[in-house]
Order: C-alpha cells, then structure tokens, then sequence
C-alpha cells in the first residue's frame, strides 16, 4: 500500500513513520512520499534524509482553500497514493481530497476523542483539569477530529505537568500506536461499518 504522509511541521511523526520503516515494521505499507504546505518544513528534511520523495506545495501560493486541495489531489494521484497519512499537518482537509480516498486518509491527535478536539488539545486537557490524557488514531472526515476512532492509548497526567512534559509522554504514545495503525490498515486488517445513520464503527483484526 502507497503511503503519503502530509506534514506542516517539523515531523516527529513521520520519524517514527520512517524509524519504523527501517526497522521492517510497517509490514506492505511503503512510505512512498511526504507532502508539506509549510515551505522549509524540517519534515521535508527528514524525508529526503531517508531517501523518500519530498514535496512542497505551499498553501499560500494559492487563493482558496479549494484550489490547493486540487493541487494537493493532483500531487497524490500522480504518485498512486492508497493511504493518506497526516502527521502534524495543520490544514483542514475538504471533501475534494477525503472523497477521493475514503477511509483512506488517517490522523494522529493529541487527546482521547471526542474529547479536546483542535490544535490545541494538551493546553486545553490541562486547562480543563483533566486526569487522563493521551492520543487517538483515527480516519478523517470534514470535522475537526471527529473521525471514527480507529485506535488509542491513554497517558496520566502528573500534578507536576505542564503542557510540555505531558506532550513528551503523549508524544511517546503516538510514535508507538501510529505505525502500528499504519501496518493494520495496509495489512486490511481495519474495517469500518456504518448503519442506519450511526456513527461508523472501526474494527481492528489482531494479526494472525
């Protein structure tokens, strides 16, 4: 399966993505390329460091939100793109990318959804004085973090914390579940069932 990860940032993510490559983990997945809106992002750096495909395609370069998700589908189609992977990618995806590839597009959150949904998710779990935090794999649709739960992991919250030392353990968390989420999907052991207007339900095969 031909995976394209889209990044913004600097890509911790995707270096647990390729890390895990490396290390034989990702069982038929093939990080195939990494897509950044951000021109200079380090996430593009490590991608070519790994000798994977490194591209740029600037949101601000064009003059809608419509028109980059076409620039951006183009640039998936012309790799063969299967899966879309979004690690720290920090645009709002439309329905001219997510209906080209349903339940096909994949995020990582920093909280357990539904709760704490946006960017800033660990800032807004300490604000609330929550007890538990953590990370939510999960396929997007055209909320913001509202997908359907694929899987998750939950992290303690420290009286001692603040946002960054909660982050590094979140952090941890996600590098762990991610590719083995990743793995799961290429190995078609993740289905979604959806009935009579419920929310859509995701089942995970252990594998065999």
């Amino acid at each position: 399966m031909k995976v394209s990860v889209l990044v913004s940032g600097s890509g911790t993510n995707l270096q647990a993505l390729l890390d895990a490559k490396a290390r034989g983990e990702l069982g038929p997945a093939t990080l195939d390329s990494v897509i950044s809106n951000v021109k200079g992002a380090f996430a593009l750096t490590r991608a070519e460091q790994s000798g994977v495909f490194a591209q740029c395609i600037e949101h601000k370069s064009f003059p809608d939100r419509a028109s980059f998700d076409l620039a951006l589908l183009a640039a998936l189609r012309e790799r063969g793109t299967e899966l879309v992977v979004l690690a720290g990618f920090m645009r709002l995806l439309t329905a001219t990318v997510l209906d080209a590839f349903p339940d096909r597009v994949v995020n990582v959150h920093p909280a357990l959804s539904p709760a704490f949904p946006g960017a800033h998710a660990l800032r807004d779990t300490l604000a609330y004085g929550a007890r538990i935090s953590g990370c939510t794999v999960h396929f997007v649709d055209q909320g913001t973090d509202t997908g359907p739960i694929i899987a998750q992991e939950s992290v303690p919250i420290l009286a001692t914390d603040d946002e960054l030392t909660l982050r590094a353990r979140v952090q941890e968390k996600e590098h762990a579940l991610f590719p083995r989420v990743i793995r799961a999907i290429a190995e078609r052991r993740v289905t979604v069932t959806r009935a009579g207007g419920l929310r859509p339900q995701v089942r995970v095969e252990e594998p065999s």
